[in-house]
């Protein structure tokens, strides 16, 4: 761990301008901008959306928390893997899920990425290695680790990437799982989202350790880093993946981040369990998008014009998504009977590789 934080001081915000950004292309550069802004532009329409009925259900916003999807997803190969939890959309949308697929999905539209039939939390692109957001809390953990497991199984130097929030911690599935990717040095790098609540829980109050000594006992070494840093999140999870490629077995990320919305859209900014003041602090300190612009600024490595013309860009393609998601259609009826493992007839009776039970 003492590598990690070192690396992440070195890469981290109190660094210089040059050692920041030491490494990486003006190219690449203005490409994590674009990416964390289309995240966050996604998001926003998101949340219009939701606000005057287009999409239903449960809807959970990552706003604040881009810097996470771009440097930890960034860094993989195609062919890797990631599973996460429900707040999945801007970590599909980084994975290589087009973004028309993934609003029309939020619109249980059927031109979604699943045919409409998963909503906002369930989010799919298995051509691109997206291997789902899933509802169940800490749910996808041991999903990963088989996922792991099928990767040594073949023999191949893949990697999965689980990203999980801070209160599936305290899930056994968590310590299970994290055993036995140790035991038979699965390629799995378990990354916790430290967004500092579960819900509308302080994590302090659930657990007498920090988020990166929860993985202390299983035999999977702990890093830590400034998930609102986009650049030592990156670096971080790049020498991660090689590292595990070459047989290290799995790793543990804490990512220190924060969410600027409520857990959910059924939940307000603040809420009872935290303050508007200490939300709005968050904003002004700590936003990633923010923090990458004002280096780039100081850099001269971005200019006003540049930023314009790449937030527009940005979105053309949200607008663009939005208009792909109200023009599909919406599923048939005849939908509710596809993809299942068994099917209910009109007259309540189970049928089971097509026989009569």
């Amino acid at each position: 761990m003492a590598d990690t934080k070192t690396r992440e001081k070195a890469g981290g915000r109190n660094s210089g301008p040059k050692s920041e950004l030491e490494g990486f292309s003006r190219e690449m550069l203005h490409w994590f901008l674009r990416q964390m802004l289309v995240y966050r532009r996604f998001e926003e329409k998101a949340e219009e959306a939701y606000a005057i009925g287009k999409i239903g259900g449960f809807c959970h916003l990552h706003i604040g928390q881009e810097a996470v999807a771009h440097g930890v997803v960034g860094p993989l190969r195609p062919d890797d893997y990631v599973v996460t939890s429900y707040r999945d959309h801007t970590q599909a949308l980084a994975k290589g899920v087009d973004p028309g697929p993934v609003m029309a999905e939020l619109y249980g539209r059927k031109g979604g990425s699943v045919g409409g039939k998963g909503g906002s939390m369930h989010i799919f692109g298995t051509d691109v290695g997206f291997m789902g957001g899933h509802g169940i809390v800490g749910g996808q953990i041991p999903l990963a680790t088989g996922i792991g497991w099928a990767i040594k199984y073949r023999k191949s130097d893949q990697v999965c990437v689980c990203c999980l929030g801070d209160a599936a911690v305290n899930q056994g599935a968590f310590l299970e799982s994290l055993n036995m990717a140790a035991v038979w040095k699965l390629p799995v790098i378990y990354v916790v989202e430290n967004n500092e609540y579960g819900m509308g829980t302080a994590f302090k109050r659930v657990s007498a350790l920090p988020v990166v000594e929860r993985a202390a006992g299983t035999g999977v070494p702990a890093h830590s880093v400034d998930g609102q840093d986009v650049l030592a999140t990156w670096r971080l999870v790049e020498r991660l993946a090689s590292e595990v490629r070459n047989g290290a077995g799995p790793q543990y990320v804490d990512a220190r981040t924060y969410r600027f919305r409520g857990h959910s859209m059924s939940d307000p900014v603040s809420g009872t369990y935290r303050t508007r003041k200490e939300v709005e602090g968050k904003k002004t300190e700590s936003d990633p998008i923010s923090i990458l612009r004002d280096r780039l600024f100081e850099a001269e490595l971005l200019t006003q014009a540049e930023l314009k013309e790449i937030d527009s860009e940005v979105q053309e393609v949200i607008e663009a998504a939005v208009r792909f998601a109200e023009e599909s259609p919406l599923p048939d009826a005849a939908d509710l009977y596809t993809d299942t493992y068994a099917q209910i007839n009109e007259h309540g009776r189970l049928f089971l590789d097509g026989r009569d039970r």
